[in-house]
């Protein structure tokens, strides 16, 4: 669990230390965001690859290696002296990163019996979901209170202990494939993996903020990534032995669980997102007060984690599933409600339903999707798996920030053609506001253009929770078209009932 921690903690933890790591490395707003666009890169392109690296060279010691390249990278990162500096450690941060949680997770999948692997799936997530809960809070607190750099020396002690305990405590099985004597590197998959997942991952951090393809930049790496991708595809199942094994699809529950997990997490990241933006922009909350808001659906997930792993045991994981697809679709729904008077208990409300849906459903999809991979297969099988989860996190955010731009200029476009000059409903509030501010700021000409410009701050508001609104239920939309999907899948083990995985 520890890998997985930093690993996920340092994907988020930084983003609230931006703005001072601009001003102490005296760059733009735009080069700065190459602090978080690096390591989401490199971290993409290592994370299909850790299956292969973990053959060729162990996974006992890809895992070391790849723990101590993170944490000596974290030392680096929070010592850099230049944009340049930081820029290349966070590479090396994202390439030593990628490889923690997919062997973490083939590691713990292994070791127990199909039948126990939802509880050990429910107590491992707690680590996945304290990450996103803590880095923020984290990162805010070390920021403010002693350096921006402190974000990424915290890693220190845990890269350490974690290192300890995998020294003592994990083996490489004797089943575990390994590298077969004068066999050639696939270096073609090797090119083709990472420039296509790395142009694709850049388009999908930066695509809205260069507006997409008016972009010469963003459609050129989209035509790489697509050209890349598909090349990929065919190159990688002519091989005897890929980088990537796509083979593995040809099992029913693992591609059906991959397709319903990236749609899962497609849905949910984007919600996730929302969520904040909304109470900070528009309803004028703190990062501190929207972070309250979050804590207490966090917790809650916390809590749920083991005993829904529990419940694998004794119930139909895809029941589970779909129960978790239910409640957070109807969490999304719950929230397109929203409008600009809302109070705290019920945007906590919001939250609180998602803190119940997404256990059950990052428990259940992890075990039905892996329930009948042959263990050998595991490592390959978790990569993909991880990378396709990362993928439909990164595509969902990359949705919201472009569909809400693009629903609010909608509505606007609507709600402007009622506030014509000659609109007979522009009357009343006008004279209203011209009222007001001759009270607070005194009678004199002028106030008819300062009216005219706070009624229409007003109506981009009024547009933007609108579009708010739009997005959440089309989330909802998304996750409860995923319900029928999840019984393609084949039933897992349940109870005792559990057979030697197949294929």
């Amino acid at each position: 669990m520890l890998p997985t921690l930093i690993e996920i903690l340092d994907t988020s933890v930084a983003n609230v230390a931006l703005p001072h790591i601009q001003g102490s490395l005296s760059a733009s707003q735009d080069e700065v965001t190459w602090v978080l666009t690096s390591y989401l890169v490199s971290n993409a392109v290592v994370i299909p690859m850790s299956g292969w690296l973990a053959r060729m060279i162990g996974r006992k010691k890809y895992l070391m290696g790849s723990i101590i390249a993170f944490t000596v990278s974290s030392i680096l990162c929070g010592s850099s002296t230049s944009l340049t500096e930081i820029i290349v450690f966070r590479v090396i941060q994202g390439i030593g990163g990628g490889g923690l949680q997919p062997m973490s997770q083939a590691i713990l999948l292994e070791t127990f019996p199909p039948e126990e692997r939802g509880l050990a799936m429910g107590i491992f997530g707690m680590g996945a979901v304290l990450g996103p809960v803590l880095g923020p809070l984290l990162g805010g607190y070390l920021t403010d209170n002693y350096s921006w750099r402190w974000i990424f020396y915290i890693n220190l002690p845990v890269g350490l202990i974690a290192m300890a305990l995998i020294s003592a405590f994990v083996f490489d099985p004797a089943y575990q494939e390994r590298r077969v004597r004068g066999e050639k590197v696939d270096y073609v998959g090797i090119a083709l993996l990472s420039l296509g997942l790395g142009s694709l991952q850049i388009v999908l951090d930066k695509g809205q903020r260069d507006d997409w393809f008016s972009s010469h930049f963003i459609l050129t790496l989209t035509i790489v990534a697509v050209v890349c991708l598909t090349s990929l595809i065919f190159w990688e199942l002519s091989r005897e032995r890929p980088i990537l094994d796509l083979r593995i699809f040809k099992d029913r529950s693992f591609a059906t669980g991959n397709a319903v997990m990236f749609f899962t997490f497609f849905a949910f990241f984007g919600s996730i997102v929302l969520l904040p933006l909304y109470l900070q922009t528009l309803m004028g909350y703190t990062a501190f007060l929207a972070g309250l808001v979050l804590g207490p659906g966090g917790a809650l997930t916390l809590v749920t984690l083991p005993l829904t792993g529990k419940l694998t045991e004794r119930i139909d994981a895809r029941l589970l599933l779909a129960v978790g697809l239910i409640i957070t679709a109807y969490s999304c729904h719950y929230m397109s409600g929203f409008n600009g008077e809302i109070d705290f208990r019920t945007a906590v409300m919001g939250r609180l339903l998602q803190g119940i849906g997404m256990p059950l459903i990052f428990v259940a999809v992890t075990y039905v999707t892996m329930a009948y991979v042959p263990k050998e297969r595991m490592n390959n099988a978790s990569a993909i798996f991880n990378l396709l989860r990362n993928l439909g996190g990164s595509s969902g955010i990359a949705f919201v920030s472009t569909m809400l731009e693009w629903r609010s200029q909608f509505h606007q476009f609507r709600l402007v053609d009622h506030l014509t000059q000659f609109s007979p409903r522009l009357d009343v509030p006008l004279e209203q506001m011209k009222s007001y501010l001759d009270l607070q700021m005194g009678a004199f000409a002028g106030h008819t253009q300062l009216a005219r410009q706070a009624i229409y701050l007003e109506l981009q508001r009024q547009a933007a929770l609108l579009s708010f609104n739009d997005v959440f239920f089309l989330e909802a939309v998304i996750l409860i078209a995923l319900v029928g999907i999840v019984w393609i899948i084949r039933k897992p083990p349940v109870g005792g009932k559990a057979k030697s995985p197949t294929h």
